[in-house]
């Protein structure tokens, strides 16, 4: 909507008017890059979501806003590593100042910045930030499509030992005989889900570190670690993010998400490939007065093809291609180095975080 734009274009207007000359009187010429940095700490504000009564004991506040300012650099400069971050630091004023540092001496040690990453995962701090994001430039804007999909994340960790499973009985097959009873099959978890709130949704997916299986191209690819499943608006722009195991059905994340998504912002139509194509979820998405487009899924029989108007719109899904491609590529999405769900789930909501600020600025542009 006109007010979306209007607000992103204050912030800009800002940001070109007053920041940049200001920082360029400071700290003299800055590079593209920098000045991409300023544009989305100063969109995403992160000292807002540092929270003083934290750290009654240790480093002042002053200096957990300026890890959690390094840690959006981290995505932004796409470091492959937190080593590599202070090494960028160091020897780069500018980039050290925007953050907070003005002597090379001030900057923290490795150790510090890995505790105060921990913290910041264990309060979900990007998270937090990124749902107010959303929520402060796109509440009100009408979204076309949300466009549904999921993505290996690779991680360095061993894979949890997963539960022995209990050999079930195996159901007989014919009518059953007289007075026989017969045990009910257990519900689906999208069936669970119907009966649930988005919380209990989504602390019952599974989340540890596991293998995964995706076909692409035609081909099965397995890898280790985790998957992130996403809900793209128009523009790449993430409007919601649960990270589960490698191992999780694309659908198993389906309703939670809309859930979440359909809190964040108002939509039209939801996307999904055939992975999603289940009643439970098409239920559901109409129940929130969307439209699904899901292709459907044959299940060895006969596939039903769309109609061209909804293939057209379909169409559209590439959103969610791009916008993982820009994550992986450009915002440390492939630069998985911690270990367990809660810190790469920071890591990649920092990249998240990150790339939706890029990404409401290039709406701009």
């Amino acid at each position: 909507g006109s007010g979306l734009m209007n607000k992103i274009s204050q912030v800009w207007a800002h940001i070109q008017s007053t920041l940049f000359p200001f920082l360029e009187e400071e700290l003299g010429p800055m590079t593209e890059k920098q000045k991409k940095l300023v544009a989305i700490l100063e969109l995403i504000r992160v000292e807002d979501f540092v929270a003083v009564r934290w750290w009654n004991q240790g480093r002042p506040p002053k200096e957990r806003v300026f890890l959690a300012k390094a840690f959006v650099a981290k995505m932004v400069y796409n470091c492959r590593a937190t080593s590599d971050l202070i090494e960028l630091l160091k020897t780069t004023p500018n980039l050290r100042c925007l953050c907070g540092w003005e002597l090379v001496s001030a900057i923290p040690s490795e150790s510090t910045f890995s505790r105060s990453f921990a913290e910041f995962a264990e309060n979900s701090l990007p998270a937090r930030a990124h749902e107010a994001l959303i929520q402060t430039y796109q509440s009100d804007r009408l979204v076309g499509h949300i466009s549904r999909d999921a993505t290996d994340i690779e991680a360095r960790e061993r894979p949890a030992c997963k539960p022995k499973k209990t050999l079930k009985s195996q159901a007989k097959r014919g009518r059953p005989k007289k007075g026989e009873q017969r045990p009910v099959p257990e519900p689906t978890r999208l069936e669970w889900q119907e009966t649930m709130s988005l919380d209990e949704m989504v602390a019952d997916l599974p989340k540890p570190c596991d293998i995964g299986a995706k076909k692409n191209n035609g081909k099965l690819f397995h890898w280790k670690g985790y998957k992130l499943h996403v809900d793209w608006a128009d523009g790449e722009i993430p409007i919601s993010a649960v990270l589960t195991s490698a191992s999780v059905h694309d659908s198993q994340a389906a309703i939670p998400l809309a859930e979440m998504s359909s809190r964040r912002v108002t939509s039209f139509y939801d996307l999904m490939d055939s992975a999603y194509d289940a009643e439970q979820i098409m239920a559901h998405s109409m129940s929130l007065g969307h439209v699904p487009i899901i292709d459907h899924n044959p299940r060895g029989g006969q596939k039903t093809e769309m109609a061209p108007a909804d293939k057209r719109r379909y169409d559209e899904r590439s959103t969610a291609e791009r916008g993982y491609s820009m994550l992986k590529d450009g915002f440390g999405g492939r630069n998985v180095m911690v270990r367990g769900h809660k810190k790469v789930e920071a890591h990649v909501m920092f990249g998240l975080l990150a790339l939706t600020a890029e990404r409401l600025l290039n709406l701009l542009m």
